[in-house]
């Protein structure tokens, strides 16, 4: 998964995880460009997942 990919659709794979997982807030989910690493830090914090395992996840979506 590589930013553009991230970025093309993340409206809508943002809206997948909040159903998935209802602790995600839209903080949680903010990709600001340059920051992926960091958003998915704050991700693996609050889901208790690794990096691939949240690559999965949003691969799968």
């Amino acid at each position: 998964m590589n930013s553009s990919e991230l970025k093309g659709n993340w409206n809508e794979q943002k809206g997948k995880l909040k159903q998935k997982f209802a602790t995600l807030t839209d903080n949680d989910l903010l990709f600001a460009e340059g920051k992926k690493e960091e958003m998915l830090g704050r991700l693996q914090i609050k889901l208790g997942k690794s990096k691939e395992e949240l690559h999965k996840i949003i691969t799968d979506l």
